[in-house]
């Protein structure tokens, strides 16, 4: 239930893994075995024993968003990759070249590739709506 905030926090540099095919028991040893935050809207979940978890009563997404920033603190580094979490790693746009458009190539300079799943990313024209919408998030 918490997927599209998930990307969201990748997007702004969390480290944001998110499985919605697991059962509590198997998050909550991962969670602790990986030492991280089990962020749920579970009430029951997030009360569990021996569980380092945040519950979040808001139900809008900047809302989610700024308490998970107020209970952990800024992100550490540049984004993560959207879809699978991985770390971004800046690329020449000569290996950007096989994985984007040709007027991409063109336009940008500067290109991320996913050290996990390998997606290629770069600033499109969407990345300045991101960008201010990142602001009106980080903003009191």
């Amino acid at each position: 239930m918490l997927g599209t905030l998930a990307r969201r926090l990748r997007w702004l540099g969390y480290d944001a893994e998110y499985r919605n095919d697991l059962p509590d028991e198997e998050m909550i040893r991962i969670a602790r075995e990986e030492g991280r935050l089990l962020v749920t809207r579970d009430r029951a979940l997030s009360r569990r024993r021996g569980v380092n978890a945040l519950y979040l009563a808001e139900e809008e997404l900047e809302e989610q968003i700024r308490r998970v920033i107020e209970v952990v603190g800024p992100a550490s580094g540049e984004g993560r990759c959207t879809v699978c979490n991985g770390a971004l790693v800046s690329i020449s746009r000569e290996e950007a070249r096989p994985h984007v458009p040709p007027y991409v190539l063109r336009i940008h300079r500067r290109f991320m590739r996913c050290e996990r799943c390998g997606r290629v990313y770069w600033r499109g024209s969407h990345w300045r709506g991101m960008q201010s919408w990142s602001l009106d998030i980080n903003t009191p």
